[in-house]
């Protein structure tokens, strides 16, 4: 409390007003802080937007190209397992080797989980790409703008960060510069003031 007594009132931008006590380091420093905050807002805004615009491009490309296709239990799959109570887990998946063609024709075989005890030539959905690859279902539109969102403020921050801490970097230096020379002028006129008292 007794130090807002030493400051006084606060006033906007003071840095920008005339004064004849200002130095240059503090015009000086008032634009690198300037500098800093408009740099940060803009490489946060744009990056942001630049990361989001490619999550969602990409993510649409999946959705698009990614296509279901009915697959075939190739093998024998092993059978269900009873837990410790003696009923099986509903959510138990076993993996089994499926095989399915895809549109040009050609047959693939992958490994998928399916359903424990499935029969040979039991039908199962998967998810290929274009070349005929096993690939996870692609998410959807609202799963899809969620994670475009969340990298896009996730890159937005970090993006803005940088110009933010190198603008407080460069007026820290500039606060131990202006320090080092009121030390400067401490120690040359600082005898003379104990004199003239």
């Amino acid at each position: 409390m007794p130090l807002k007594a030493f400051r006084g009132p606060k006033v906007w931008l003071w840095r920008w007003r005339r004064n004849p006590l200002k130095r240059r380091a503090d015009v000086l420093e008032a634009w690198v802080v300037l500098g800093a905050c408009l740099l940060a807002v803009l490489a946060g805004a744009l990056g942001g937007l630049a990361a989001a615009r490619s999550v969602e491009h990409g993510l649409a490309r999946e959705r698009a190209t990614w296509l279901p296709a009915v697959a075939r239990v190739v093998g024998k799959v092993p059978g269900p397992t009873p837990g410790r109570s003696g009923h099986v887990s509903s959510g138990e998946r076993v993996w089994a080797k499926v095989r399915w063609t895809v549109a040009d024709g050609s047959a693939h075989t992958g490994q998928i989980r399916v359903e424990p005890g499935s029969k040979p030539g039991t039908p199962v959905t998967v998810w290929t790409d274009p070349r005929g690859h096993l690939v996870s279902r692609p998410i959807t539109a609202s799963e899809a703008d969620f994670r475009a969102t969340l990298i896009g403020l996730l890159v937005g921050v970090s993006a803005a960060a940088v110009p933010f801490v190198g603008g407080l970097a460069v007026r820290s230096r500039l606060e131990r510069r202006r320090m080092e020379a009121w030390d400067t002028e401490w120690a040359r006129l600082g005898p003379q003031w104990g004199r003239m008292v």
